[in-house]
């Protein structure tokens, strides 16, 4: 007797956890937490800038999340450290039948500061891509944090036609909330090319830094000659600042290079980039 294949059962999925933890030990931040479950880890840590910065790169071998697929990071910045995380390249959502996941957890203490800064992220159409990201700053804490998406691949032509992209951006300081964000964009919708949407460009980036900057420094970012459309706004303790591009590296030399104008202002270090952004 032939039984009907169950065929969620030979489903292919990747499930994966990854947790960090960082503290400052004399003048050095060190790692305290390394710890993974499946697929996502870190290389070794690195100290570009001397024993105050810790980067870490975050790896997830397979290449590319599919439908099923859920990965977890969590990180916490001990008080006084510095941790800086980033990727070795793009984040790419595949097509699939049905929903992956990527939930980030970050807590920063009083007197640390964290620098979230991947690389783009890549949702291809008939992806279905959900994103959960929720921030903690307690007292003092310093924040530097962006991402970056690009709907459909451009370099083939490729617009977002099916699937759908959802994230929620969540930051808290001392329990308050400071920021939240919820954003839903579904493939073929006509927000994708209305004025009052992504008027046909399908990357859009944001980044959101503690802190008050200056008049002359705000107008020094906006003056920045770069072919995007972005601007930023100053609120009271966060520093807001959106664009929308053609192509992913326009968004990506915008966001680094108001990295460059504004590290040294709010968090007191000229910026020095990760080498592996321009591997």
């Amino acid at each position: 007797m032939n039984l009907p294949a169950n065929t969620a059962l030979f489903t292919p999925h990747w499930l994966a956890e990854l947790e960090l933890g960082y503290g400052r030990f004399g003048d050095s931040t060190r790692p305290t937490l390394r710890r993974h479950c499946g697929p996502l880890r870190v290389q070794k840590h690195l100290y570009a800038e001397g024993p105050q910065v810790c980067q870490h790169i975050i790896v997830h071998p397979p290449g590319g999340i599919a439908g099923g697929d859920q990965l977890d990071i969590r990180a916490s910045v001990g008080p006084d450290a510095w941790a800086q995380l980033t990727s070795p390249g793009a984040a790419k959502w595949y097509r699939a039948a049905g929903p992956a996941y990527q939930r980030i957890e970050l807590t920063v203490a009083a007197g640390a500061t964290l620098e979230w800064l991947p690389q783009e992220t890549i949702v291809f159409s008939s992806a279905q891509a959900e994103l959960s990201t929720r921030i903690e700053l307690q007292g003092d804490a310093r924040l530097f944090y962006w991402d970056m998406i690009a709907l459909g691949r451009q370099a083939s032509g490729e617009r977002f036609e099916r699937g759908h992209f959802q994230s929620h951006l969540d930051i808290r300081h001392d329990g308050q909330l400071l920021w939240h964000e919820r954003q839903r964009i579904v493939g073929g919708d006509g927000l994708l090319d209305s004025p009052i949407g992504l008027d046909g460009n399908p990357v859009f980036a944001t980044l959101l830094v503690t802190g008050d900057v200056s008049p002359d420094l705000l107008d020094a970012c906006r003056s920045l000659p770069h072919p995007v459309r972005g601007d930023l706004t100053q609120l009271p303790g966060l520093l807001v600042a959106r664009c929308l591009a053609g192509e992913a590296f326009q968004a990506r030399g915008w966001l680094i290079d108001l990295w460059r104008l504004l590290r040294p202002a709010l968090l007191g270090r000229e910026a020095l980039a990760p080498r592996i952004w321009s591997t």
